[in-house]
C-alpha cells in the first residue's frame, strides 16, 4: 500500500477499481471486534512466529475451492495520482493516496480476485496478511477509524465524482477479532455495494472483499485455509 501507517486500504481500494471499470461491480470496520474467548487458539497462535509472503500465497483460496463459475483475474489496480477525498478529514489527512492504496502497508502480504459468471460483475477478493498479533490489529484498527469516522463523503478522481456510503454491519463470529462493512458507491449513473470483512487469527489477517452474497458464502472458507495450523 502506498499510505503509511496503513490506513484506509479496506474499501477505498475498491473505489479505484469501480471508476475505473465504471462502477460496473454489481451489487469491513469499528468497535465490532469479537475479543477471543477462553479455550480459543488467540494466546498460542500470539505466540506464533509471522507468516512469510510465499507462504500467504499458498494459504490463498484457488477457483476450483469456490466452485462453479469462478476465474481468478488480476489484481494490480493502476496506480492514480488525480485521486481527492472530499468531506471526509480522517481520510483527507492521509491524502490523495488514500484512495489508491490497494494493499495494506504490511511487508507479508498476498492477494487474489476472482469473476463470477453465476451474477452480472460479481467480484470477490481476498487479502492475507501476517505479523504480529499487536501489528495487525493496530494497522486494521487505523482503516476502521477513518472508514468509521464518514458516513458518507465523495471521492474525486479525474472527471469523475463518486459518493460514497459506508455502514459497518455485524461481523462474522470467527477468529480473535472480525470486522464488517458494507460501502456503497454512486457514480457515472450507477450504483454499487461492496461488502468487506476482516478477520484477525493470531498472526493472520484475512479481508474477503466484493459482492455481498459472495463475501458471506467464501470468508470462512478463506479463514479455515489460511489460519496458522
Amino acid at each position: 500500500m502506498r499510505i503509511h501507517a496503513s490506513a484506509a486500504a479496506l474499501g477505498l481500494s475498491a473505489i479505484t477499481t469501480l471508476a475505473l471499470t465504471g462502477c460496473s461491480t454489481s451489487t469491513g470496520p469499528a468497535d465490532t471486534s469479537r475479543p477471543a474467548a477462553a479455550g480459543e487458539s488467540g494466546s498460542s497462535a500470539t505466540e506464533a512466529l509471522p507468516l512469510s509472503s510465499a507462504d500467504l500465497s499458498h494459504r490463498l483460496l484457488a477457483a476450483d475451492e469456490l466452485g462453479q463459475g469462478y476465474t481468478r483475474k488480476a489484481t494490480t489496480v493502476p496506480s492514480r495520482d488525480d485521486v481527492t477525498v472530499i468531506g471526509c478529514p480522517a481520510l483527507e489527512q492521509l491524502g490523495g493516496d488514500a484512495a489508491t492504496g490497494a494493499t495494506l502497508d504490511l511487508p507479508r502480504r498476498a492477494k487474489v480476485s476472482f469473476n463470477y459468471a453465476g451474477g452480472n460483475g460479481s467480484e470477490v477478493s481476498e487479502e492475507l496478511y501476517s505479523d504480529t498479533p499487536a501489528k495487525l490489529s493496530t494497522s486494521i484498527g487505523q482503516i476502521i477509524d477513518a472508514m468509521t469516522s464518514c458516513p458518507t463523503y465523495q471521492v474525486s478522481m479525474g472527471s469523475t465524482l463518486i459518493d460514497m456510503g459506508t455502514q459497518e454491519a455485524a461481523p462474522p463470529q470467527l477468529g480473535d477479532e472480525a470486522w464488517s462493512l458494507m460501502l456503497t458507491f454512486s457514480g457515472a449513473g450507477q450504483r454499487s455495494v461492496v461488502k468487506q470483512t476482516a478477520i484477525r487469527s493470531g498472526t493472520v489477517l484475512v479481508i474477503v472483499a466484493g459482492s455481498p452474497a459472495l463475501v458471506d458464502a467464501h470468508v470462512e472458507r478463506a479463514l479455515a485455509k489460511a489460519e496458522p495450523s
